[in-house]
């Protein structure tokens, strides 16, 4: 019952504390989606030699470039250091739709299955649900984690695409024919008979790995060299451009998470020390008779862990309520908020720590009056 009474008296100095906590955890949640998108990035492009069709599509590179015939997939598969090459269709999930100044962009990736990934770091992709796709699977799909929580998809879910319609088998169909559906100059070409192409010729890029002992970039430098037609990103140069482009977003979210920090740990802070200070008349009656300074801080420590404790976990309770209805709702289907264990962590020791020490700086500055000066000024 003491408690309840004690936060009860806190009341505004517990939504003070919430309100700044979930500020603070908004930002950095922020931060975090784009760091680990950044790492996330990083580490794929890394992990493989991208390789692209040259020619007119839907986007030009990593995203839906010139067809790669198959014949053009073996030609690579020959060059001296390549160890394994998948065939690859990646494209726009919506091509009229721009994604300027977007971070995720939404995208359909197909790839041959019957070839192991040749990504050193994503032998498989993660798949947080359900399972991967697997040889043989047809009008199934494994979507992203960011896709399934802006849709509300969960493995056995049906997502349709062009008109048809695909069971969700994972948490991460046919692309070639999406790829078709989404692009009216190739279908137009393929319905003339102008070029000869099987399904096999219609992929826009190829993932390849490399043996071990042998330099990435070597190797991308001799597939451009060997085979014609095709547009070659070297792993540490994809890596560079990735980086450089997603900077802005960084540094952005990095300096407005340094300056949520400031501002919230002063206001909580400022909070804090304003409760206790509010408090000073029933500290001067309290040291009138008899109370020791350690008791009073034995006392105000409890009820300041107590008060930051409530407080910071309704901002963190704030924080995840606001971040799930702007990517729910908000957010054009792209996930904007990451909230990790390390953010949540982070944020809930830093406001009990910095509560319980503006509660005690507060306290000394209360002891060091007389009792008659503490009670005169609490009047």
């Amino acid at each position: 019952m003491r408690s309840l009474r004690v936060l009860h008296g806190y009341l505004f100095t517990v939504i003070g504390i919430a309100i700044g906590v979930a500020g603070l955890v908004a930002l950095g949640a922020m931060s975090e989606r784009i760091v680990r998108f950044i790492e996330g990035g990083d580490r794929f492009v890394l992990g493989q030699i991208s390789v692209a069709g040259r020619g007119m599509g839907m986007g030009t590179g990593f995203t839906a470039g010139g067809i790669l015939p198959a014949a053009t997939i073996r030609a690579i598969s020959e060059v001296p250091g390549v160890q394994g090459v998948q065939a690859q269709i990646m494209l726009p999930l919506d091509p009229s739709t721009s994604q300027f100044m977007t971070v995720t962009q939404e995208l359909v990736l197909g790839m041959d299955l019957s070839v192991p990934m040749p990504n050193r770091h994503y032998r498989t992709l993660p798949v947080r649900s359900g399972r991967f796709l697997q040889q043989g699977d047809h009008k199934v799909a494994v979507v992203g984690a960011s896709f399934a929580a802006s849709r509300s998809l969960s493995v056995g879910s049906h997502v349709t695409l062009e008109d048809e319609d695909y069971e969700v088998v994972g948490v991460l169909d046919d692309a070639r024919a999406q790829w078709v559906a989404k692009d009216r100059l190739l279908r137009t070409v393929l319905a003339s008979g102008g070029m000869a192409l099987t399904a096999s010729d219609l992929n826009t890029g190829a993932a390849v790995g490399w043996r071990d002992g042998d330099d990435p970039d070597a190797v991308a430098v001799r597939i451009k060299e060997r085979v014609p037609g095709v547009n070659v990103q070297l792993p540490s140069e994809l890596s560079r451009l990735l980086r450089s482009s997603t900077a802005f977003f960084s540094a952005l979210l990095v300096g407005i998470g340094a300056l949520a920090f400031v501002i919230g740990g002063l206001s909580l802070a400022n909070t804090m020390a304003a409760a206790v200070f509010e408090r000073i008349r029933d500290f001067g009656v309290k040291r009138a008779l008899g109370a020791t300074d350690l008791q009073l801080g034995r006392e105000v420590l409890a009820e300041s862990l107590a008060v930051t404790m409530v407080g910071g976990l309704a901002g963190l309770g704030l924080a995840r309520g606001l971040g799930w209805f702007i990517d729910r709702f908000l957010a054009q289907a792209q996930q904007l908020f990451y909230f990790s264990p390390r953010l949540i962590v982070g944020a809930l020791v830093f406001s009990i720590l910095l509560g319980a020490a503006a509660a005690i700086y507060a306290t000394m500055r209360v002891v060091s009056l007389s009792p008659a000066e503490a009670i005169r000024r609490g009047a």
